[in-house]
């Protein structure tokens, strides 16, 4: 998504801890409220959105509970989009093992970054990965589902 200078998104901000996904899940759901999203956008959104928010606490900022993850956000009737930033160090988002790989298959973990980029419209990385960028787009239209 393009943003401008006069783009005004709103945010939340909220301490690296686990119990704090809670956050992001009534986020979602009073925006697909207000916006009055189908329930097909709203699962894609809500798993979308928490594995960012999972991996900010968990992986960027290790659960410390000095340090913070910030949402920032725009939503309106056809579109969300989301911007999530931890104060870790970073990734290497340009090579995430593919969960589908049968290597992979039995990991517990692994599977965040591949689900956010299948259930949204439009993912990136930025700063070093401390940065995830989703952007779900023609939310007022039914999902098509592929043969």
């Amino acid at each position: 998504m393009i943003l401008t200078q006069e783009t005004k998104m709103e945010s939340i901000s909220f301490q690296a801890k686990g119990e704090n996904i809670t956050i992001v899940e009534r986020l979602i759901d009073e925006l697909c409220e207000k916006n009055k999203i189908q329930e097909e956008h709203y699962g894609n959104i809500l798993i979308a959105l928490t594995e960012a928010a999972n991996n900010a606490i968990y992986h960027g900022n290790k659960q410390d509970p000095e340090k913070t993850v910030k949402v920032d956000y725009l939503a309106d009737k056809d579109r969300f989009f989301f911007r999530i930033e931890d104060e870790g160090p970073g990734f290497d988002y340009e090579n995430v093992p593919d969960p589908t790989s049968p290597e992979n298959l039995e990991k517990p973990n692994g599977r965040g970054v591949f689900l956010m980029r299948h259930l949204s419209d439009n993912l990136e990385f930025k700063e070093d990965g401390r940065i995830v960028e989703i952007e779900f787009k023609d939310l007022s239209k039914p999902i098509e589902v592929s043969a």
